[in-house]
């Protein structure tokens, strides 16, 4: 019987989980693909054409490292919003980033603020490092800003989390609010400002950027809008402190060369942005429509998904989530209490609308036993 060597205690006692089981693993399940894949809040419109040249022109360098430096790609996102390459750092996706903070801000039994049902993958960083999660309820579908407030104080968290546009129910918060927000945080809890929709809602919901701020972190990805999620690369805004911080301990290769230079073409294409924003516009406006006819409620929304209201409680969308899976469409679904009611459905292309449309009202039937 051979001696297996010891996990550190913190490990050892973590479950054995992931934050997301992806559509693939599911396809594995099942053994059949899906015919629409709208429930992951990717691009179905995929990145920019010269993205997707400028891509396959580089492909024979991928011999070579990356630059660990990101220069490039940190010149460009810096030039984007006006701010210096010293308040940018660049990491694999904003989930990597996420990773550095918990590392960076949360001792082992460090209250760490978050809201009850918002991104998994924050939890499973905090539950990495051995924070204690102080969840707090949503407030008719936003992230409760004074509930936030509140736990912070009441915990001394080092850190809280927001995200604006919110995931997962699609919802947002005016500048002025996020401002009066950040303004009442104690100066010695750090926010992390989730702007991974950013560029999909509306521009009053973006603050303005201040870098002289020592305890805001503003993280962006090319996950959403740019249609990258396939590449893993975001980026943080902070003070430059924070970002030399970042420094001391991020993964140096951690981000391709490949994903470096699309994230620059994708800057460069602001033109192709826009049209993607108002074709994810267009697709909200068209599953908003599809959930109405079928007596659903749509929620407004700043995101590339709608999340829809089933007017049931939590069994009953979950059994419309598994009907629309069996029907071979992928969808999300909230799973905490109150939010639990709802279904996800990221914008996609017209045919997987198309399906989506068809199948719902047999997913329906079935969940309502008819």
């Amino acid at each position: 019987m051979h001696q297996r060597p010891p996990l550190m205690p913190l490990i050892a006692a973590l479950p054995s989980t992931v934050p997301f089981v992806g559509p693939e693993a599911q396809e594995r399940e099942r053994g059949r693909a899906f015919r629409a894949r709208i429930g992951a809040n990717e691009s179905s419109f995929g990145p920019s054409p010269r993205v997707i040249a400028r891509m396959a022109e580089i492909a024979g360098d991928m011999w070579m490292y990356c630059d660990p430096d990101n220069h490039d790609l940190k010149v460009a996102a810096a030039a984007h919003h006006g701010v210096k390459t010293e308040n940018v750092v660049v990491g694999e996706g904003i989930d990597g980033l996420l990773a550095l903070v918990a590392r960076m801000y949360v001792a082992p039994g460090d209250a760490v603020v978050t809201s009850l049902g918002a991104y998994p993958t924050f939890n499973f960083h905090i539950a990495g490092v051995g924070g204690r999660l102080v969840t707090v309820p949503y407030e008719n579908d936003k992230e409760s800003l004074d509930g936030l407030l509140a736990a912070v104080r009441r915990d001394k968290a080092p850190l809280v989390y927001l995200s604006n546009p919110d995931n997962p129910m699609g919802s947002w918060w005016e500048a002025s609010e996020i401002i009066r927000f950040i303004e009442a945080l104690p100066q010695t809890t750090m926010l992390v400002l989730d702007e991974a929709y950013g560029e999909l809602g509306p521009a009053s919901a973006l603050p303005p950027i201040d870098i002289s701020r020592p305890n805001v972190i503003r993280m962006r990805t090319f996950s959403k809008a740019y249609g990258l999620a396939g590449i893993r690369c975001g980026y943080a805004i902070a003070e430059a402190q924070v970002i030399r911080d970042f420094e001391k301990i991020r993964n140096h290769y951690g981000v391709s060369r490949m994903a470096q230079i699309a994230g620059v073409e994708a800057l460069a294409d602001q033109d192709y942005l826009q049209s993607v924003v108002a074709r994810v516009a267009a697709g909200r406006r068209r599953i908003a429509g599809i959930a109405e006819a079928n007596g659903l409620k749509p929620l407004a929304s700043a995101t590339n998904f709608v999340t829809i209201d089933c007017c049931g409680d939590g069994p009953f969308a979950l059994k419309v989530l598994q009907g629309l899976l069996s029907r071979d469409v992928f969808i999300r679904k909230p799973m905490v209490p109150r939010l639990d009611r709802c279904i996800r459905v990221s914008v996609g292309l017209d045919h997987e609308l198309d399906i989506f449309a068809e199948e719902l009202p047999g997913a329906l039937a079935a969940a309502r036993g008819n």
